[in-house]
């Protein structure tokens, strides 16, 4: 265990051991992505207080707990492979009034992990499931684009489909999809993405790799030039990957949008009007607000 982190078991403890922590309860933990510095101090006070977890890998997971200084518990396999099974001893267990803790490989559980089986039949079991936040690369990535804006949003897609043909279709959704997106990719399969993606032509894409570690890396570029990115030097293909498709923005005159926006306070609300007017042509919606009253109220006269 490293030194630094003693202080961190510590200040855990003085954090959050006053709260209540009740048995029979599956606690959902995040962890990091990739910098151990990034673990939650209720996080950890959770991970010493628990009877059992249920994690991915229960290598990696007992090398985690080695390196804040936790004593080993009782880990049981969890994955993609036995999550039916795994989730009914969760279950079993919390029958009996243990707490059990539940950790992926990194990063917040169920998302795009092993994870939403367990805590669905702990759900169906009439259990409580009790979530303590923390790293996600969803979220790291997507706050580190400036690609939602306020108007739009964003989708969550995580991993294409492996095999070809449906992955095309899914890169056929995503043109016609008007917010961003954030993809996952692990990095035998980082090429084929960039292959894929690059049909979307000079539609932004920030490539975020090994996020939160030593090396980490984050790049903006249009869709076309990820393959040539990727192939110029051989480390960017290493690690794991979080992406943001950027959303798409149609460039339109005002005069174009003022037509649209016309057609439409005609028959509609001004909020609503104004809503899909900017959705239509990509005009602010602060600036066809107060055309769209101007316009209602030359009607209304």
């Amino acid at each position: 265990m490293s030194a630094s982190f003693a202080s961190a078991l510590a200040a855990a403890r003085d954090a959050a051991a006053a709260q209540h922590y009740p048995q029979g309860t599956l606690y959902v933990v995040a962890t990091p992505i990739g910098n151990l510095a990034d673990i939650g101090l209720r996080a950890l006070h959770v991970l010493q207080l628990v009877d059992a977890i249920a994690c991915e890998d229960t290598r990696h997971t007992q090398a985690l707990l080695r390196a804040y200084g936790i004593d080993t518990k009782s880990l049981l396999s969890v994955h993609r492979h036995n999550e039916a099974q795994g989730a009914q001893e969760v279950v079993r267990r919390l029958q009996l009034g243990q707490r059990v803790a539940y950790a992926s490989d990194a990063g917040t559980p169920g998302v795009s992990d092993p994870g939403a089986r367990v805590v669905a039949a702990v759900v169906a079991a009439g259990l409580r499931v009790m979530p303590l936040p923390g790293a996600s690369s969803v979220t790291t990535v997507l706050s580190a684009t400036g690609a939602e804006g306020e108007e739009s949003g964003f989708v969550f897609f995580g991993f294409l489909p492996a095999k070809a043909g449906e992955r095309q279709q899914a890169v056929e959704s995503l043109r016609q999809e008007p917010r961003a997106v954030v993809l996952l990719e692990a990095p035998h399969r980082i090429a084929v993405l960039a292959e894929s993606l690059a049909v979307l032509g000079g539609r932004p894409l920030t490539v975020g790799r090994e996020l939160t570690k030593q090396f980490e890396q984050i790049a903006t570029m249009a869709c076309e030039a990820f393959p040539a990115w990727l192939q110029a030097d051989a480390d960017r293909a290493r690690g794991e990957f979080a992406l943001v498709l950027h959303p798409e923005r149609v460039v339109d005159d005002g005069a174009q949008a003022l037509r649209v926006l016309r057609l439409l306070v005609a028959e509609l609300p001004v909020k609503t009007a104004v809503r899909l007017a900017a959705e239509i042509t990509g005009a602010s919606r602060n600036t066809l607000y107060p055309a769209a009253l101007a316009m209602k109220g030359e009607a209304e006269s």
